[in-house]
């Protein structure tokens, strides 16, 4: 599937999700403490940076120059099968891209005070298949949707769902600019310059274990997890043979078995290590597994506790509004975990248990908030079609990306409790349409991706639609 068909495609399925989502929830009322407050000076409310500061397109596009910054390689970033496409580098000074249409990882370096995105000039800008719009040349690139950085910053990872592989590259800490390892691609088909790899069909999440030794890819159409091992000293790729390289649905692949594996899209490792954590969009179930610290290899908890799901699956606890789900974050301090799910229109929030791992959802209306009038969630604001979601590094905000509000949702997180309630008056979301009582920001179409920056003081966003990523700083009050 070439780029092009595949954007027509999240496209199409966009406006699929569109008819579905179309009622819009009534306005929430405001969060404790929040009267009496101006709008930006409520915890994590956002405020986007004036001007073109604010925002970053597609240099061939209608908002670059007088409207926003503009950059190369930023064509399609955060396609709709996607909801990481954007990572910031530990050190807080680069923000790297996924961008499908472009083929390309766009680099932004970033001002740490005061959180201007700028690309850097020539091939540190961006890399992209062929090396197209001067940007450094890269294979197994075709269709990236999903990037991240590992911890010690060495090295930039990426998926990309038409060439179905991940590939890797070396990051210059200075300049941000990335070049691709030897043999820095796997990819599940035949690729000029990638080797094999198995479970990577369809290759949708990626993330990098916090110890730096293994890489978890999420495998969309392979109903899979791919296990790869990371070598610490130069960021190269390694799969097992067996079980030990993958875990799949039905055991495909030769991979160890995994229930209501179906369609993973949101893959995360807990902090301590001990547990990876997976959205599974079409079984509409979340799911847990252990983590062998030595080798990186997955096990499904037993007993219920390696998968929720929405309605009866055999062999998975019961859980509320986590239709489609596609994307899921955990705290700094492993204590909670929150999934966006799109076709539930929703936020749910689980506690995470220190010992095992296992999720447990918060009670009552505290352990679910839809864009849909229910009994059992809360209600939210700028929640249609929610794709990406982001805690920010001190645990008091949880960032929603909504597809369809053209926004971000913004929800106020009780440390103590884990329980969120979104941010009252209009600091609780901002779109690009005055709807749902939201503060109005520019180049928001169809964003996906959302991330906080590692000080806390900035959240940035991609969105397909504007070809474009988004700028605002973070009250911290």
């Amino acid at each position: 599937m070439t780029s092009r068909t595949a954007s027509r495609l999240r496209a199409a399925l966009a406006a699929a999700l569109g008819l579905a989502l179309l009622a819009t929830a009534p306005a929430a009322s405001a969060a404790p403490g929040d009267r009496g407050q101006r709008a930006s000076e409520i915890t994590g409310a956002l405020t986007q940076l004036p001007g073109a500061r604010g925002c970053v397109a597609a240099r061939s596009g209608r908002l670059a120059g007088r409207r926003c910054g503009s950059a190369r390689g930023l064509g399609g970033p955060a396609p709709f099968v996607g909801s990481n496409a954007v990572a910031i580098s530990p050190d807080g000074r680069h923000v790297y891209v996924a961008s499908s249409s472009s083929d390309a990882i766009a680099v932004l370096a970033r001002n740490p005070r005061t959180g201007v995105l700028r690309q850097p000039a020539g091939t540190a800008g961006c890399v992209a298949i062929g090396g197209a719009e001067g940007c450094a040349p890269a294979v197994g690139l075709d269709g990236p949707n999903s990037v991240t950085v590992s911890p010690d910053g060495s090295t930039v990872y990426a998926t990309a769902l038409d060439s179905q592989s991940v590939t890797a590259f070396a990051r210059d800490t200075r300049t941000g600019g990335l070049t691709q390892l030897a043999d820095g691609c796997l990819a599940a088909t035949a690729v000029d310059g990638c080797r094999p790899g198995r479970a990577l069909a369809g290759a949708d999440a990626v993330a990098v274990s916090p110890d730096g030794r293994t890489v978890y890819v999420a495998a969309f159409h392979g109903n899979a997890i791919a296990v790869l091992a990371r070598d610490p000293a130069t960021g190269t790729l390694t799969q097992a043979a067996g079980a030990a390289g993958c875990v799949a649905a039905g055991a495909a692949d030769g991979c160890g078995p995994a229930l209501a594996l179906t369609a993973p899209e949101g893959l995360a490792v807990s902090p301590d290590g001990t547990t990876v954590h997976v959205a599974s969009a079409l079984a509409n179930a979340v799911l847990t597994f252990s983590r062998d610290a030595a080798t990186g290899t997955l096990t499904q908890l037993a007993d219920g506790d390696g998968c929720l799901a929405a309605g009866v699956v055999a062999g998975c606890g019961p859980a509320r509004a986590i239709g489609g789900p596609n994307s899921i974050a955990i705290t700094a301090d492993g204590a909670s975990a929150y999934v966006a799910s799109v076709l539930s229109a929703s936020l749910t929030g689980f506690a995470r248990s220190s010992a095992t791992g296992a999720l447990t959802q918060y009670d009552g209306l505290a352990g679910c908030v839809t864009a849909r009038p229910t009994t059992r969630c809360g209600v939210g604001r700028g929640l249609r079609g929610p794709e990406g979601v982001a805690v920010s590094p001190d645990g008091r905000n949880v960032y929603v990306a909504s597809l369809l509000s053209s926004g971000i949702a913004v929800f106020v997180r009780d440390p103590a409790t884990g329980t969120v309630q979104q941010a009252g008056r209009r600091a609780g979301c901002i779109t690009m349409a005055p709807r749902d009582g939201c503060r109005r920001g520019r180049a928001l179409a169809a964003v996906t991706s959302v991330v906080v920056s590692p000080d806390g003081r900035h959240v940035y966003a991609g969105a397909f639609g504007s070809n474009a990523v988004t700028a605002f700083r973070r009250a911290t009050r």
